[in-house]
């Protein structure tokens, strides 16, 4: 499959107009991963998703989530929950800030990362399910 560049421009608002500008189908290399995970990238850039956006959307992480899980596997074993965290922040470009955005507050994120402040059973859940990770990488 040949690399497909997005456009900056306005992504289509429906379903069948999605799978016209990039079929899902199921990823079998390197080529598809990336051009999948751009496309999920633009999308979960949005401010807003239309109903077919996210159905799109959803269909796309369904199949990227099963690339990964055969091809991208991580092992974790080695890791602690505050370097595990600061991986999942450094594969999503995000910063302390951000994470303290994503928890509620700002200044929250870089307390957390120097380890001068921990992480609650509310944060672990809106990390879980930002990173759609399972919980147990936190604790």
């Amino acid at each position: 499959m040949p690399r497909v560049r997005a456009r900056p421009d306005k992504l289509p608002s429906a379903f069948a107009d999605l799978v016209r500008l990039l079929p899902p189908q199921a990823i079998h290399d390197e080529i598809g991963y990336s051009n999948t995970q751009e496309m999920i990238d633009r999308l979960t850039s949005l401010p807003r998703l239309t109903t077919g956006q996210a159905e799109y959307l959803e269909t796309l992480t369904i199949l990227f989530e099963a690339y990964e899980t055969e091809h991208e596997r991580i092992d974790t074993r080695k890791l602690s929950p505050l370097d595990m965290l600061r991986f999942l922040l450094e594969s999503n470009g995000m910063s302390g800030s951000d994470l303290g955005r994503l928890l509620g507050t700002r200044e929250l994120g870089p307390k957390i990362l120097n380890g001068s402040r921990q992480l609650s059973k509310a944060h672990i859940r809106r990390l879980a399910d930002r990173f759609r990770v399972d919980a147990g990488l936190f604790l």
